[in-house]
């Protein structure tokens, strides 16, 4: 564990992320909501174990100069990559070395949708950090303001965007793996399609792939929700 002092600098990078669609599109950037989330994120940590390890905090929004105990994260860089493994049945994302070692391992989740869940072979088209992200109405059926919008509208970047920080495009039309605004989530059967992962794995992932890495889906498909 180590400490870290609240900056002025995260209170002014605070934002509002409404729930509509439209609102989001209006946004110059998806920001952090609170100082718990920016803390929790940044030392690759629940909110409740931040507020388990800091109990007298000003939870949400503690003030600049507050010290916080967080997890010490390090910063060894991600090291390269010559494949990735995508695990449907114990959904994790694993990344190999040329030398078949494991050099990464990402929990992820996956799509809640059996027949929405990639099968099989491909390869990484691009990568990309801080991705805008295009909101396709045709894709939200199930959602009751998207049965409004009659076009896409174009999101932009930042923890709170639909695909988080970072972006890994696959020879799939229409899929990737991604960052999410809600790592707490991670490891719920609950995606559109795409592999989810949270975002301080996805940055690190993005760094470590390139175009035309191999990606395999393994495990079974036949998972319960």
């Amino acid at each position: 564990l180590v400490t870290y002092t609240v900056t002025e600098d995260d209170h002014d990078g605070l934002t509002i992320v409404p729930k509509s669609w439209r609102e989001r599109a209006l946004l110059p950037r998806m920001g952090y909501e609170t100082i718990l989330e920016t803390v929790a994120e940044r030392f690759h940590a629940t909110e409740a174990c931040l507020r388990r390890l800091n109990p007298d905090a000003a939870w949400p929004d503690p003030p600049a100069g507050a010290e916080l105990v967080v997890p010490d994260v390090g910063t060894d860089a991600p090291l390269d990559a010559s494949r990735l493994e995508v695990n449907l049945a114990r959904k994790f994302v694993r990344a190999y070395d040329a030398r078949g070692r494991l050099v990464a391992h990402f929990p992820c989740s996956i799509a809640r949708l059996k027949e929405k869940r990639p099968q099989g072979e491909t390869t990484v088209i691009n990568a990309a950090d801080n991705p805008v992200y295009t909101f396709d109405p045709a894709l939200f059926i199930e959602d009751t303001e998207a049965r409004g919008i009659d076009h896409k509208l174009i999101i932009e970047p930042g923890p709170n965007n639909p695909v988080g920080v970072a972006w890994v495009g696959l020879g799939l039309p229409g899929y990737g793996i991604h960052g999410t605004p809600l790592p707490e989530d991670i490891g719920k059967t609950e995606s559109h399609g795409c592999i989810r992962l949270a975002n301080w794995n996805a940055r690190k992932l993005v760094r470590m792939v390139q175009a035309g890495m191999p990606v395999r889906f393994a495990g079974t498909t036949e998972i319960a929700p």
